[in-house]
């Protein structure tokens, strides 16, 4: 994941520079869709390494619970 999130990040300057530069509009979105696209890649990283912790780990109940405060925080943010 962190190798990951380091690649976002100079895609993220790389963007910055782009902006600076007055790069065209359409190379700067394509830019930043392939940001979001690696965020939401991270993310579905995270969160199927989150569900497997907590199935693993915790009593059901407990892990039940962990499940549905990831799946609340995920409706959440769309």
């Amino acid at each position: 994941m962190l190798v990951r999130l380091r690649r976002v990040e100079g895609q993220v300057r790389g963007i910055g520079h782009m902006i600076e530069e007055d790069r065209p509009c359409e190379e700067v979105l394509i830019q930043l869709l392939a940001v979001r696209t690696a965020i939401d890649r991270v993310t579905a990283q995270m969160v199927a390494s989150r569900i497997d912790e907590c199935l693993s780990s915790q009593p059901p109940e407990t892990a039940r619970r962990s499940v549905q405060r990831t799946v609340e925080l995920l409706l959440r943010s769309t």
